[in-house]
């Protein structure tokens, strides 16, 4: 555990390894081994993905030895904190060129997520971001998203392009009926107002599925 600190201090959090980050983030002391244990046991746990370890629900959490109510709340509060700081930054997202843009822009804000959630981009034709909207939050499974909303914020921004992006908690990137039928549905609103539908993108934790690059858009 000292070692810990005293890398941290001569070399920056950067330099640190998860399993490193995650001792400094529960430990109770400079002392505390026990923290090393835990940090050590999550990292395998979630298969060395920070997101599977974040994405554990609080009760699971406070099940792996030695953690406890307060360590695991301390860990999903910085979680939800890395979270909310993502949304902040995405206001600053310049350009978008291809999926790998969307995933990058949205992937640390949704894939931690143990609900479903939908955010609609929406582009210039240059691809610069006019805005990032979230249009709806659902359950474990699903989301109500109303297409006239989508629509709507696209005629104020001026938008002439727009990208759907949605969660898949279940880890499963793969698109349900309900998410062919909504990609389907927003497609043909955006067209009767020369508004095109660029994609929808599906993130899960570690994976992403594209419409566009399945030629299924």
């Amino acid at each position: 555990m000292r070692s810990t600190i005293d890398k941290w201090l001569s070399r920056g959090e950067a330099a640190l390894s998860d399993a490193e980050l995650l001792t400094l983030l529960l430990s109770e002391g400079a002392n505390d081994e026990q923290a090393v244990a835990i940090a050590e046991e999550l990292v395998r746990e979630g298969d060395g993905s920070l997101h599977r370890v974040v994405g554990c629900d609080f009760a699971r959490l406070r099940m792996v030895g030695g953690m406890g109510r307060n360590r695991a709340m301390r860990l999903k509060v910085a979680a939800e904190l890395g979270r909310r700081i993502a949304v902040a930054d995405m206001s600053h997202a310049d350009t978008i060129t291809s999926d790998g843009d969307v995933v990058r822009i949205m992937g640390p804000i949704l894939a931690p997520l143990q609900h479903e959630e939908c955010w609609a981009i929406y582009l210039a034709s240059s691809g610069r971001v006019l805005d990032s909207v979230r249009i709806s939050q659902g359950g474990i499974q699903a989301t109500v998203v109303d297409c006239r909303l989508i629509v709507k914020r696209a005629l104020e921004l001026l938008a002439v392009q727009v990208v759907l992006v949605h969660n898949h908690p279940s880890g499963n990137t793969q698109p349900s009926a309900q998410d062919v039928e909504l990609t389907e549905r927003v497609a043909s609103a955006a067209r009767l107002f020369d508004i095109r539908l660029l994609d929808h993108i599906i993130i899960a934790r570690g994976d992403h599925f594209s419409f566009r690059a399945s030629g299924k858009l």
